[in-house]
């Protein structure tokens, strides 16, 4: 029997008892929205909606990086009002970045509860006992509540607890991870209890510390992001997109097709094959800057976090490539081959793109950190022709643990010559690879003496002059194609690594921000240059 049929067999009270513990059903039966065009209409969820619910069901903590319209802010508000209706004494909360925010996502609140048909269904829906500023209180003991998280605010939801909360705008927020921290302890413990976050993003900060970590599978969120070109917006931009369509016409003489596409636009039309969402992106950037655009209709969720104007690579062309790096190989393919040492930190710490190749000469960088949980110790190995074959970084490998984590995973790739960086611990690490390891196929770096004749020392030393010179030539390097990058992580610190107003270059700061691959792979690039080997 098909679920037509059958819904047309029940009887009232079943159909109505079947839309009520259903969400999706619901918001098509009972809740009414203004559309684009001004005009009311139910609530159809759509894809990126259904996607989030589907989401919702299995998952206690939400974290959605977003385009802007895409309908997320007005779903969860329904999810809201659904779960105060459906159940007694539900506590929700909904928390924006400033008043006049919340005060529009309490009036549309309003709306959808004062839109419910109370009058053909008298009995279905609890009735509001109380409608103050921010909060709807419904006589069966749910209520719905709207809050404010701006600069100076208190701790948001100390001293009450609720079984769901759901932030909006999370990146604008002033202090998030404390006011983050404070809901978290406010969720009641129980299974179906829920935290949602929802934002467009705004540069790097606490939220992108956040979401990132969730796109990794590295927190409790469950990540969800919905680019500019998601199905959704097929329907939901239709008139803009027409409108572009029209003027691409008028300008270019004809509709875009295919071959047409700039090198920019070909890894998204890959994604959405769809002409009509590149058209209506080149309409939109007549009148905003790319960086702009990036932030409000992102493409990947990197893509919306990042700030063009002072970064030092290319963002285009890092972005290009993590969509195409390698995947590490697995673990179980490997292991044989791998050394011993070197096997417990296969998948995590060590990533292999390519086994050593027999003949084959190898070159690396190596950038040494004291083990202390800040810092990273890094290394980066590449072959003779510039392509990337493996990675090495941990924040937790104290000094006399590196070197030989060095000297194991130089050896197996065929002896590689390598670019010790000598500032601080780098020395330490340098003297326990040349006296207990006896490694001399090492980077020698010719520095003038006091005499003025140059004299070789081991490694290199970073100085305030030359590091702009090993930053520009490993940025020269990738963006002109002369090595393979495949470490994501390497390719996402390069994202915010930026010239700062003293004219000194590093990550954009922040305890999560790192620079520390970007510093092993320009000391291979360095190491890749000289073309030397001594052994």
């Amino acid at each position: 029997m098909s679920k037509r049929r059958y819904f047309m067999k029940l009887t009232t009270k079943q159909k109505l008892k079947k839309i009520m513990n259903d969400f999706p059903l619901f918001c098509k039966n009972f809740i009414e929205i203004i559309d684009n065009d001004g005009n009311k209409v139910k609530l159809n969820l759509n894809k990126a909606q259904d996607e989030l619910f589907d989401l919702l069901k299995n998952n206690r903590y939400i974290a959605c990086n977003k385009a802007r319209q895409c309908g997320i802010s007005t779903e969860m508000l329904a999810y809201g009002l659904w779960r105060a209706l459906k159940n007694d004494n539900q506590n929700i909360l909904i928390v924006s970045y400033k008043q006049d925010s919340s005060n529009a996502l309490f009036t549309k609140l309003k709306f959808m509860n004062d839109w419910l048909p109370r009058d053909k269904y008298p009995d279905l829906f609890s009735k509001v006992r109380r409608d103050n500023r921010g909060e709807l209180l419904f006589e069966n003991g749910s209520r719905v509540t709207c809050a404010v998280a701006g600069n100076g605010a208190s701790d948001i939801g100390r001293g009450s607890s609720y079984n769901y909360c759901h932030i909006t705008e999370a990146s604008f927020f002033h202090d998030f991870d404390r006011q983050l921290l404070s809901l978290e302890q406010s969720l009641l413990k129980g299974a179906d209890s829920r935290i949602t976050i929802e934002t467009t993003a705004n540069g790097m900060n606490a939220w992108y510390k956040l979401f990132k970590k969730a796109m990794k599978g590295e927190s409790k969120y469950k990540a969800f992001f919905v680019p500019f070109y998601h199905d959704l917006y097929k329907e939901q931009f239709r008139y803009e997109h027409d409108l572009a369509e029209q003027w691409h016409k008028e300008a270019y003489g004809r509709r875009l097709q295919a071959k047409d596409l700039e090198d920019d636009e070909i890894p998204i039309y890959q994604k959405c094959n769809n002409l009509r969402f590149i058209m209506w992106r080149r309409f939109k950037l007549l009148d905003i800057e790319l960086q702009q655009f990036h932030q409000e209709y992102p493409s990947t969720y990197l893509e919306s976090f990042v700030n063009s104007a002072a970064t030092i690579f290319d963002n285009q062309k890092v972005l290009e490539r993590i969509d195409h790096v390698l995947i590490p190989l697995p673990k179980k393919h490997i292991i044989d081959k791998i050394p011993k040492d070197l096997q417990k930190y296969i998948g995590k710490e060590l990533l292999i793109y390519h086994l050593p190749k027999g003949g084959a000469k190898y070159y690396g960088g190596v950038d040494s950190a004291t083990g202390g949980k800040n810092d990273y110790s890094t290394i980066s190995i590449y072959n003779e022709h510039g392509e990337e074959v493996a990675s090495f970084g941990s924040n937790k490998i104290p000094v006399y643990l590196f070197a030989p984590i060095i000297n194991a995973l130089g050896r197996f790739y065929s002896y590689a010559f390598l670019c010790i960086e000598r500032n601080n611990v780098g020395i330490t690490v340098i003297e326990r690879l040349r006296k207990e390891y006896i490694y001399l196929n090492l980077y020698k770096q010719k520095l003038f003496d006091q005499k003025g004749k140059f004299r070789p020392q081991l490694g290199w030393t970073t100085t305030a002059i030359n590091k702009s010179i090993l930053i520009q030539d490993f940025k020269e390097s990738f963006e002109t194609g002369n090595i393979l990058i495949h470490t994501k992580e390497t390719l996402e610190q390069m994202q915010i690594f930026i010239e700062r107003d003293n004219g000194s270059t590093g990550n954009k700061g922040g305890s999560n921000n790192h620079d520390d691959f970007i510093i092993s792979n320009a000391l291979a690039v360095q190491a890749l240059k000289t073309g030397k080997y001594y052994v």
